[in-house]
């Protein structure tokens, strides 16, 4: 696995808040090889964002501002709404 995939896999099982491990760490053991440059960038955006904000948009219960509103998102909601 290239070193920014890698990467941003350990991020997303040390985030900080023990459910964005969760939520963000399943979702990028089955997609990070999968995801093209664009969505790792947006990965890598999202990892950057409040903890408590990223928790509350990937299980709805605050809306997603237009921001992150994207491709990404939908793909992590989705995962954790049938996983």
């Amino acid at each position: 696995m290239e070193p920014r995939r890698k990467q941003l896999l350990f991020r997303s099982h040390h985030c900080g808040m023990k459910e964005n491990d969760i939520l963000l760490g399943r979702f990028a053991d089955r997609y990070i090889t999968e995801l093209s440059d664009d969505l790792l960038d947006q990965f890598d955006a999202l990892m950057q964002y409040n903890d408590i904000d990223v928790m509350n948009w990937i299980i709805g219960k605050t809306p997603v501002p237009a921001d992150y509103a994207n491709e990404l998102m939908t793909l992590i909601q989705r995962f954790n709404k049938t996983a």
